[in-house]
Protein backbone atom coordinates (compact mmCIF):
# COMPACT_ATOMS: atom_id res chain seq x y z
CA UNK A 1 0.00 0.00 0.00
CA UNK A 2 1.71 3.26 -1.62
CA UNK A 3 1.38 6.40 1.20
CA UNK A 4 -0.54 9.42 -0.09
CA UNK A 5 1.61 12.06 -1.72
CA UNK A 6 3.50 14.67 0.32
CA UNK A 7 2.62 18.43 -0.29
CA UNK A 8 4.75 20.65 -2.92
CA UNK A 9 4.23 23.41 -1.21
CA UNK A 10 5.12 23.38 2.23
CA UNK A 11 3.06 26.45 3.19
CA UNK A 12 0.00 25.18 1.82
CA UNK A 13 -2.66 24.90 4.00
CA UNK A 14 -5.68 22.52 3.77
CA UNK A 15 -8.60 24.00 1.72
CA UNK A 16 -11.75 21.91 1.75
CA UNK A 17 -12.57 20.75 -1.59
CA UNK A 18 -8.91 19.56 -2.19
CA UNK A 19 -7.42 15.98 -1.90
CA UNK A 20 -5.05 16.49 0.66
CA UNK A 21 -8.62 17.95 2.51
CA UNK A 22 -10.28 14.69 2.43
CA UNK A 23 -7.33 12.86 3.32
CA UNK A 24 -6.43 14.69 6.40
CA UNK A 25 -10.25 14.90 7.62
CA UNK A 26 -10.50 11.54 6.92
CA UNK A 27 -7.65 10.30 9.50
CA UNK A 28 -8.61 13.25 12.21
CA UNK A 29 -12.61 11.70 11.82
CA UNK A 30 -10.80 8.19 12.51
CA UNK A 31 -8.89 9.43 16.01
CA UNK A 32 -11.85 11.07 17.23
CA UNK A 33 -14.13 7.94 16.09
CA UNK A 34 -11.11 5.93 17.91
CA UNK A 35 -11.11 7.80 21.25
CA UNK A 36 -14.46 8.27 22.16
CA UNK A 37 -15.17 4.07 21.66
CA UNK A 38 -12.49 3.99 23.96
CA UNK A 39 -13.51 5.99 26.39
CA UNK A 40 -17.32 5.06 25.92
CA UNK A 41 -17.42 1.68 25.07
CA UNK A 42 -18.06 0.81 29.48
CA UNK A 43 -21.13 3.44 29.96
CA UNK A 44 -23.78 1.05 28.69
CA UNK A 45 -21.72 -2.38 30.39
CA UNK A 46 -22.16 0.03 34.04
CA UNK A 47 -25.10 -2.36 35.00
CA UNK A 48 -23.04 -5.60 33.97
CA UNK A 49 -19.88 -4.32 36.06
CA UNK A 50 -22.27 -3.23 39.28
CA UNK A 51 -23.50 -7.08 39.12
CA UNK A 52 -20.32 -9.13 38.12
CA UNK A 53 -18.30 -7.10 40.61
CA UNK A 54 -20.70 -6.52 43.46
CA UNK A 55 -19.98 -2.46 43.66
CA UNK A 56 -22.48 0.07 43.18
CA UNK A 57 -24.03 2.23 40.49
CA UNK A 58 -21.72 5.22 41.26
CA UNK A 59 -18.96 3.13 42.38
CA UNK A 60 -19.21 1.40 38.60
CA UNK A 61 -18.85 4.61 36.81
CA UNK A 62 -15.29 4.79 38.08
CA UNK A 63 -14.39 2.84 34.79
CA UNK A 64 -15.12 6.12 33.10
CA UNK A 65 -14.65 8.71 35.53
CA UNK A 66 -11.37 7.48 36.43
CA UNK A 67 -10.69 7.29 32.41
CA UNK A 68 -11.71 11.39 31.72
CA UNK A 69 -10.16 12.40 35.32
CA UNK A 70 -6.59 10.83 34.44
CA UNK A 71 -7.17 12.16 30.28
CA UNK A 72 -8.38 15.68 31.53
CA UNK A 73 -5.04 15.97 34.22
CA UNK A 74 -2.60 14.50 31.79
CA UNK A 75 -3.71 16.18 28.94
CA UNK A 76 -2.10 19.44 30.34
CA UNK A 77 1.34 17.51 29.92
CA UNK A 78 1.12 16.11 27.00
CA UNK A 79 -0.35 19.26 25.21
CA UNK A 80 3.02 20.83 26.79
CA UNK A 81 5.47 18.11 25.28
CA UNK A 82 3.57 18.42 21.75
CA UNK A 83 4.50 22.21 21.29
CA UNK A 84 8.11 20.45 21.42
CA UNK A 85 7.55 17.00 19.62
CA UNK A 86 5.14 17.34 17.24
CA UNK A 87 1.57 16.66 16.34
CA UNK A 88 1.42 13.18 14.86
CA UNK A 89 4.40 10.87 16.56
CA UNK A 90 2.24 11.72 19.65
CA UNK A 91 -1.04 10.72 18.65
CA UNK A 92 0.22 7.62 16.90
CA UNK A 93 1.41 6.39 19.96
CA UNK A 94 -1.53 7.33 21.79
CA UNK A 95 -3.52 5.44 19.72
CA UNK A 96 -1.44 2.43 19.89
CA UNK A 97 -0.70 2.54 23.66
CA UNK A 98 -4.82 2.79 24.63
CA UNK A 99 -5.42 -0.03 22.05
CA UNK A 100 -2.94 -2.61 23.57
CA UNK A 101 -4.34 -1.33 27.09
CA UNK A 102 -7.91 -1.52 25.96
CA UNK A 103 -6.70 -5.59 25.01
CA UNK A 104 -5.60 -6.24 28.69
CA UNK A 105 -9.03 -4.82 30.12
CA UNK A 106 -10.51 -7.81 28.14
CA UNK A 107 -8.46 -10.29 30.49
CA UNK A 108 -8.29 -9.34 33.74
CA UNK A 109 -11.28 -10.41 36.21
CA UNK A 110 -10.62 -7.84 39.76
CA UNK A 111 -12.34 -4.49 39.79
CA UNK A 112 -8.93 -2.89 41.09
CA UNK A 113 -6.92 -3.83 37.91
CA UNK A 114 -9.75 -3.26 35.79
CA UNK A 115 -9.85 0.54 37.10
CA UNK A 116 -5.93 0.96 36.97
CA UNK A 117 -6.36 -0.38 33.86
CA UNK A 118 -9.31 2.10 32.64
CA UNK A 119 -6.67 4.87 34.38
CA UNK A 120 -3.74 3.94 32.33
CA UNK A 121 -6.09 4.22 28.80
CA UNK A 122 -7.01 8.15 29.86
CA UNK A 123 -3.55 8.77 30.19
CA UNK A 124 -2.62 7.21 27.06
CA UNK A 125 -5.28 9.04 25.47
CA UNK A 126 -3.64 12.31 26.76
CA UNK A 127 -1.65 12.59 23.60
CA UNK A 128 -4.18 13.08 20.99
CA UNK A 129 -7.14 15.22 21.82
CA UNK A 130 -5.98 18.28 22.26
CA UNK A 131 -3.16 17.83 19.73
CA UNK A 132 -6.06 16.90 17.17
CA UNK A 133 -7.56 20.14 17.49
CA UNK A 134 -4.17 21.63 17.14
CA UNK A 135 -3.67 19.76 13.85
CA UNK A 136 -6.99 21.32 12.39
CA UNK A 137 -6.00 25.11 14.28
CA UNK A 138 -2.98 25.10 12.47
CA UNK A 139 -2.93 22.84 9.33
CA UNK A 140 -6.31 23.66 7.90
CA UNK A 141 -7.51 26.87 5.67
CA UNK A 142 -8.93 29.60 8.19
CA UNK A 143 -12.24 29.27 5.47
CA UNK A 144 -12.37 25.67 6.56
CA UNK A 145 -11.80 25.67 9.76
CA UNK A 146 -15.13 25.09 11.07
CA UNK A 147 -15.79 22.35 8.50
CA UNK A 148 -12.74 20.63 9.59
CA UNK A 149 -13.88 20.98 13.35
CA UNK A 150 -17.39 19.85 12.97
CA UNK A 151 -16.54 16.72 10.91
CA UNK A 152 -13.47 15.95 13.74
CA UNK A 153 -16.14 16.48 16.29
CA UNK A 154 -18.64 14.05 13.99
CA UNK A 155 -16.40 11.61 14.62
CA UNK A 156 -16.16 11.86 18.21
CA UNK A 157 -19.68 11.30 18.10
CA UNK A 158 -19.90 8.22 16.34
CA UNK A 159 -17.40 7.00 18.04
CA UNK A 160 -18.79 7.52 20.84
CA UNK A 161 -22.43 5.62 19.17
CA UNK A 162 -20.34 2.98 17.92
CA UNK A 163 -18.42 2.47 21.63
CA UNK A 164 -21.88 2.04 23.00
CA UNK A 165 -23.24 0.27 20.64
CA UNK A 166 -20.74 -2.14 20.01
CA UNK A 167 -19.96 -2.68 23.25
CA UNK A 168 -23.53 -3.58 24.28
CA UNK A 169 -24.35 -5.98 21.06
CA UNK A 170 -21.00 -7.70 21.90
CA UNK A 171 -21.64 -7.83 25.60
CA UNK A 172 -25.13 -9.60 24.75
CA UNK A 173 -22.48 -12.38 22.73
CA UNK A 174 -19.95 -12.52 25.04
CA UNK A 175 -19.70 -10.71 28.08
CA UNK A 176 -18.22 -7.74 29.13
CA UNK A 177 -14.81 -9.22 28.18
CA UNK A 178 -15.30 -9.40 24.64
CA UNK A 179 -17.14 -5.99 24.39
CA UNK A 180 -13.68 -4.94 25.89
CA UNK A 181 -11.53 -6.33 23.61
CA UNK A 182 -13.94 -5.71 20.37
CA UNK A 183 -13.22 -2.04 20.49
CA UNK A 184 -9.93 -1.85 21.50
CA UNK A 185 -9.18 -4.34 18.23
CA UNK A 186 -11.36 -0.84 16.10
CA UNK A 187 -9.14 1.21 17.91
CA UNK A 188 -5.69 -0.56 16.62
CA UNK A 189 -7.34 -0.42 13.32
CA UNK A 190 -7.99 2.83 13.52
CA UNK A 191 -4.58 3.51 14.07
CA UNK A 192 -3.61 2.14 10.61
CA UNK A 193 -5.51 4.55 9.11
CA UNK A 194 -4.71 7.39 10.81
CA UNK A 195 -0.89 6.70 10.39
CA UNK A 196 -1.36 6.17 6.32
CA UNK A 197 -3.86 9.05 5.77
CA UNK A 198 -2.68 12.40 8.18
CA UNK A 199 -0.56 14.89 5.82
CA UNK A 200 2.58 15.51 7.78
CA UNK A 201 2.45 18.96 9.67
CA UNK A 202 3.00 21.51 7.73
CA UNK A 203 3.08 24.93 10.03
CA UNK A 204 3.96 23.42 13.39
CA UNK A 205 6.92 25.12 14.57
CA UNK A 206 8.72 23.25 18.31
CA UNK A 207 9.39 25.52 20.62
CA UNK A 208 12.11 23.98 23.29
CA UNK A 209 10.74 22.55 26.55
CA UNK A 210 10.81 25.40 29.09
CA UNK A 211 9.12 25.13 32.30
CA UNK A 212 8.68 28.85 32.61
CA UNK A 213 7.62 28.94 29.15
CA UNK A 214 5.44 26.47 29.00
CA UNK A 215 3.48 28.07 32.44
CA UNK A 216 3.63 31.26 30.73
CA UNK A 217 1.41 29.68 27.73
CA UNK A 218 -0.59 28.50 30.13
CA UNK A 219 -1.36 31.74 32.31
CA UNK A 220 -1.59 33.60 29.21
CA UNK A 221 -4.65 31.37 28.00
CA UNK A 222 -6.11 31.84 31.45
CA UNK A 223 -5.91 35.64 31.56
CA UNK A 224 -7.94 35.59 28.05
CA UNK A 225 -11.87 35.83 28.91
CA UNK A 226 -12.44 34.37 25.89
CA UNK A 227 -10.75 31.40 26.42
CA UNK A 228 -11.70 31.17 30.04
CA UNK A 229 -15.87 31.03 29.11
CA UNK A 230 -15.03 28.61 26.95
CA UNK A 231 -13.05 26.34 29.57
CA UNK A 232 -16.19 26.88 31.78
CA UNK A 233 -18.93 25.71 29.19
CA UNK A 234 -16.82 22.51 28.18
CA UNK A 235 -16.83 21.85 31.94
CA UNK A 236 -20.07 22.36 32.96
CA UNK A 237 -21.81 20.85 29.42
CA UNK A 238 -20.03 18.09 29.14
CA UNK A 239 -20.76 16.97 32.77
CA UNK A 240 -24.15 17.34 32.30
CA UNK A 241 -23.91 15.37 29.16
CA UNK A 242 -22.11 12.70 30.81
CA UNK A 243 -24.31 12.78 33.85
CA UNK A 244 -27.02 11.68 31.89
CA UNK A 245 -26.29 9.23 30.07
CA UNK A 246 -24.33 7.16 32.82
CA UNK A 247 -27.38 6.64 34.29
CA UNK A 248 -30.21 6.43 32.02
CA UNK A 249 -29.05 2.50 31.74
CA UNK A 250 -30.06 2.01 35.36
CA UNK A 251 -33.67 4.19 35.10
CA UNK A 252 -34.55 2.73 31.84
CA UNK A 253 -34.12 -1.02 33.07
CA UNK A 254 -36.16 -0.05 36.34
CA UNK A 255 -40.36 0.13 35.98
CA UNK A 256 -42.09 1.88 34.41
CA UNK A 257 -39.69 1.03 31.54
CA UNK A 258 -38.45 -2.10 32.23
CA UNK A 259 -36.03 -2.20 28.82
CA UNK A 260 -33.12 -5.07 28.07
CA UNK A 261 -29.79 -3.76 28.03
CA UNK A 262 -30.01 -4.40 24.05
CA UNK A 263 -33.01 -2.08 23.94
CA UNK A 264 -31.17 0.27 26.34
CA UNK A 265 -28.06 0.57 23.97
CA UNK A 266 -30.13 0.88 20.89
CA UNK A 267 -30.80 4.05 22.31
CA UNK A 268 -27.95 6.01 21.91
CA UNK A 269 -28.55 5.42 17.85
CA UNK A 270 -29.72 9.26 18.93
CA UNK A 271 -25.86 10.24 18.83
CA UNK A 272 -26.56 10.33 14.81
CA UNK A 273 -28.37 13.55 15.52
CA UNK A 274 -25.45 14.69 17.49
CA UNK A 275 -23.07 14.20 14.54
CA UNK A 276 -25.41 16.03 11.96
CA UNK A 277 -25.61 18.67 14.86
CA UNK A 278 -22.02 19.33 15.08
CA UNK A 279 -21.28 19.40 11.41
CA UNK A 280 -24.48 21.45 10.48
CA UNK A 281 -23.19 24.21 14.02
CA UNK A 282 -20.09 24.91 12.35
CA UNK A 283 -21.53 25.78 9.13
CA UNK A 284 -23.77 28.32 11.16
CA UNK A 285 -21.23 30.32 12.92
CA UNK A 286 -20.58 32.52 9.63
CA UNK A 287 -23.99 33.26 9.34
CA UNK A 288 -25.45 34.13 13.06
CA UNK A 289 -22.09 34.02 14.96
CA UNK A 290 -20.20 31.71 17.45
CA UNK A 291 -21.85 32.61 20.49
CA UNK A 292 -25.33 32.39 19.04
CA UNK A 293 -25.25 28.90 17.86
CA UNK A 294 -23.82 28.02 21.07
CA UNK A 295 -26.71 29.22 23.05
CA UNK A 296 -29.57 27.69 20.66
CA UNK A 297 -27.45 24.36 21.47
CA UNK A 298 -27.79 25.39 25.31
CA UNK A 299 -31.42 25.73 24.91
CA UNK A 300 -31.91 22.45 23.02
CA UNK A 301 -30.37 20.45 25.94
CA UNK A 302 -32.40 22.45 28.53
CA UNK A 303 -35.45 20.92 26.75
CA UNK A 304 -34.22 17.74 26.34
CA UNK A 305 -33.59 17.80 30.13
CA UNK A 306 -37.14 18.13 30.46
CA UNK A 307 -38.79 15.47 28.41
CA UNK A 308 -35.99 13.70 30.28
CA UNK A 309 -37.50 14.52 33.72
CA UNK A 310 -40.87 12.62 32.09
CA UNK A 311 -42.36 9.00 32.81
CA UNK A 312 -43.06 8.44 29.44
CA UNK A 313 -40.88 6.43 26.96
CA UNK A 314 -41.51 8.36 23.54
CA UNK A 315 -40.48 11.95 25.68
CA UNK A 316 -37.47 10.17 27.12
CA UNK A 317 -36.18 9.42 24.05
CA UNK A 318 -36.74 13.02 22.64
CA UNK A 319 -35.23 14.24 25.23
CA UNK A 320 -32.29 12.30 24.80
CA UNK A 321 -32.36 13.49 21.11
CA UNK A 322 -32.85 17.08 21.88
CA UNK A 323 -29.72 16.74 24.76
CA UNK A 324 -27.52 14.95 22.26
CA UNK A 325 -28.34 17.56 19.26
CA UNK A 326 -27.70 20.28 21.21
CA UNK A 327 -24.48 19.05 23.57
CA UNK A 328 -22.57 18.63 20.49
CA UNK A 329 -24.08 21.22 18.58
CA UNK A 330 -22.61 23.98 21.33
CA UNK A 331 -19.12 22.17 21.43
CA UNK A 332 -18.22 21.96 18.07
CA UNK A 333 -18.89 25.66 17.51
CA UNK A 334 -16.84 26.52 21.15
CA UNK A 335 -13.77 23.88 21.08
CA UNK A 336 -13.13 25.63 17.08
CA UNK A 337 -12.89 28.94 18.58
CA UNK A 338 -10.32 27.46 20.82
CA UNK A 339 -8.06 27.68 17.88
CA UNK A 340 -8.93 30.46 16.62
CA UNK A 341 -8.87 32.68 19.76
CA UNK A 342 -5.61 31.57 21.09
CA UNK A 343 -3.02 33.62 19.55
CA UNK A 344 0.27 31.18 19.95
CA UNK A 345 0.40 27.51 22.01
CA UNK A 346 -3.00 26.61 20.36
CA UNK A 347 -1.88 22.38 21.74
CA UNK A 348 -1.97 24.28 25.01
CA UNK A 349 -5.00 26.44 24.45
CA UNK A 350 -6.86 22.86 23.25
CA UNK A 351 -5.62 20.76 26.51
CA UNK A 352 -6.92 23.38 28.59
CA UNK A 353 -9.85 23.25 27.18
CA UNK A 354 -10.49 19.32 26.89
CA UNK A 355 -8.94 19.22 30.54
CA UNK A 356 -12.14 21.51 31.56
CA UNK A 357 -14.21 19.23 29.27
CA UNK A 358 -13.08 15.45 30.82
CA UNK A 359 -12.97 17.26 34.35
CA UNK A 360 -16.36 17.79 34.11
CA UNK A 361 -17.18 14.29 32.55
CA UNK A 362 -15.57 12.75 35.78
CA UNK A 363 -16.37 15.17 38.43
CA UNK A 364 -20.08 15.89 37.33
CA UNK A 365 -20.70 12.78 35.95
CA UNK A 366 -19.82 10.68 39.18
CA UNK A 367 -21.84 13.30 41.43
CA UNK A 368 -24.97 12.51 39.04
CA UNK A 369 -24.32 9.03 40.38
CA UNK A 370 -24.77 10.23 43.74
CA UNK A 371 -27.98 12.13 43.14
CA UNK A 372 -29.38 9.38 41.65
CA UNK A 373 -28.64 7.04 44.35
CA UNK A 374 -30.11 9.03 47.37
CA UNK A 375 -32.85 11.77 45.88
CA UNK A 376 -33.50 9.97 42.51
CA UNK A 377 -33.92 10.50 38.32
CA UNK A 378 -35.97 13.93 39.10
CA UNK A 379 -33.60 15.13 41.44
CA UNK A 380 -30.60 14.03 38.97
CA UNK A 381 -32.20 15.96 36.18
CA UNK A 382 -32.80 19.27 38.73
CA UNK A 383 -29.15 18.60 39.08
CA UNK A 384 -28.00 18.92 35.64
CA UNK A 385 -30.27 21.34 34.35
CA UNK A 386 -28.68 23.96 36.91
CA UNK A 387 -25.15 23.36 35.27
CA UNK A 388 -26.46 23.70 32.21
CA UNK A 389 -28.43 27.41 32.91
CA UNK A 390 -25.02 28.40 34.73
CA UNK A 391 -23.40 27.89 30.98
CA UNK A 392 -26.02 29.60 29.67
CA UNK A 393 -25.36 32.58 31.81
CA UNK A 394 -21.73 32.81 30.78
CA UNK A 395 -22.58 32.80 27.22
CA UNK A 396 -23.86 35.99 27.57
CA UNK A 397 -20.86 38.00 27.52
CA UNK A 398 -18.99 35.53 25.57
Amino acid sequence: MSHPPVFEDATAFLKRGTPAYRRATCAIFCAGLSTFASIYCVQPLLPLFASHFGVSAANSSLTLSLTTLCLALCMLVAGSLAEALGRKPVMMVALGVSGVLGLACAFVDSWPLLLVLRALVGVALSGLPALAMAYVGEEFDPSSLSSAMGLYISGNVLGGLAGRLLSGGLADLGGWPLAMGGIATLSLASLVIFAWLLPPSRHFRPQPLSLRGLTGNFATHLKTPALRTAFALAFLLMGSFVAVFNYIGFRLALPPFGLSSTVIGLLFTVYLLGSYSASKAGSMVDRIGARRVVQIGIGLMLLGIGALATPWLPVVVFGLALLTGGFFAAHAVASGQIGQRAHSAKAQAASLYLCAYYLGSGVLGYAGGALWQHAGWVALMAGVAISVLIAAALTRRW
